[in-house]
């Protein structure tokens, strides 16, 4: 959901589609040099900077 993670929003998909796993519950996004904890995504009201747009 876009809301929670407004970053991705206006993404190619294939810079969506390209993501590493570098460590245990970790994803990063080179291209768009992004990256969460898997956490964060399964629930992010737990993370206090998810959906902050220009933070």
């Amino acid at each position: 959901p876009f809301a929670e993670f407004p970053w991705f929003r206006e993404a190619p998909i294939g810079k969506l589609l390209n993501v590493t796993m570098p460590a245990p519950h970790h994803l990063y996004w080179p291209d768009l040099d992004i990256d969460l904890a898997v956490e964060s995504i399964l629930h992010p009201e737990r993370f206090s900077l998810v959906g902050k747009a220009g933070a």
